[in-house]
Order: structure tokens, then sequence, then C-alpha cells
């Protein structure tokens, strides 16, 4: 039975495999290429390359006849427009306009919920990342932020620790909690 189902579709298989070699190979060839900025989540865009380029890997070897010149194509295109963002992302107005800003979600042990209702964050959401970075009071805590990929960061120390204000300098609403000079 499966070796009768093999020899149906040997053709199929061998171009399935050649073009899992030969586009996974182009992933890397282009990876080393662009970077592994490539597939970091420092950004929303970021994220949507990683996720782009796996349905892209998926969808070009997993079709019936793969499209392997397509698929290359495409994958060239998505290396290109992130190699284009990450340059224009470098230019600091061009960069809000691209980027989210990290938003404050809690200051020196207080949570401020005018910003969680923003983030669409909730008290639980915040709680259980507390526990993650191992707080083991609200006084520990300096800053929670929301970061533009999603994630939360906690910085957390000795009650009599100072954070420093340049790590809070890109984040919104830090600048009224911890002035700084730029």
């Amino acid at each position: 039975m499966w070796r009768d189902w093999i020899l149906t579709n040997w053709t199929e298989i061998q171009m399935t495999t050649i073009s899992c070699v030969v586009f996974y190979l182009a992933i890397i060839l282009f990876t080393r290429i662009a970077g592994l900025r490539s597939f970091s989540k420092m950004s929303a865009f970021d994220f949507a390359m990683t996720i782009a380029l796996g349905s892209l890997f998926a969808s070009t070897i997993a079709t019936p006849s793969p499209s392997l010149l397509l698929g290359l194509v495409t994958l060239s295109l998505l290396f290109a427009g992130q190699t284009l963002i990450a340059v224009i992302r470098k230019s600091h107005l061009l960069q809000t306009l691209i980027d989210n800003e990290p938003i404050l979600l809690m200051v020196d042990g207080q949570i401020l919920d005018k910003n969680l209702s923003q983030a669409n964050v909730t008290r639980d959401d915040l709680r259980a990342k507390l526990r993650e970075a191992n707080v083991l009071q609200y006084e520990q805590v300096k800053a929670v932020i929301f970061e533009t990929t999603g994630g939360i960061s906690v910085l957390h120390g000795e009650p009599e620790a100072e954070l420093d204000p340049d790590l809070l300098k890109d984040v919104r609403t830090a600048r009224e909690f911890f002035p700084t000079d730029a």
C-alpha cells in the first residue's frame, strides 16, 4: 500500500524534496546577507517577517506542484522589504511613523491603570509578568514597559536602587516620571 503510493507520487516527492532543500538554503543565504535582524522581534515588522517566512516556506514546499521560482522571488522580496524597513527606521522621524511607542505600565511600585487600558493589558497580565520576573514586592518594581513588540519588560531591584532615566527615554508617559535633559 505505502509502496504503491510512493511509486505513484515519486515525481511530486522528488520536487517537494528539492524545493524544501533549495528554499531552506535560500533562507540561510538571505539571512546571512540581511542579518539575523530578519528573525528578531524588535518591531511589529520583524514579527510579521518571521510569520511570513514560515508561511511562505510551508506553502512553497507543501503544494502539490511546488513553484520554487515563485517562492524564491517572494522570499527575496520579503528580505528586501525587511532590509528597507530597517534602513528607514534609522531615521528618528520615520521610525516614529513606523514603530509603535513603548508604554509605561508601572512606575515605582504604582500601577498606571490608564496606560494599562491604552495597551489593552489587564492587571492579571501585569501580575503574571511580575511573577515571571521574580518580583516579590511591588516596591521592587522600578518600571514596567509594554514594548513595541508586544512584550512586557520589568525593571526591578532594591528599593534604594536608582533607575537611569535614559532607559525610558523612548517610552510614552515616562517623561512625566523620569525627566531627562534630552
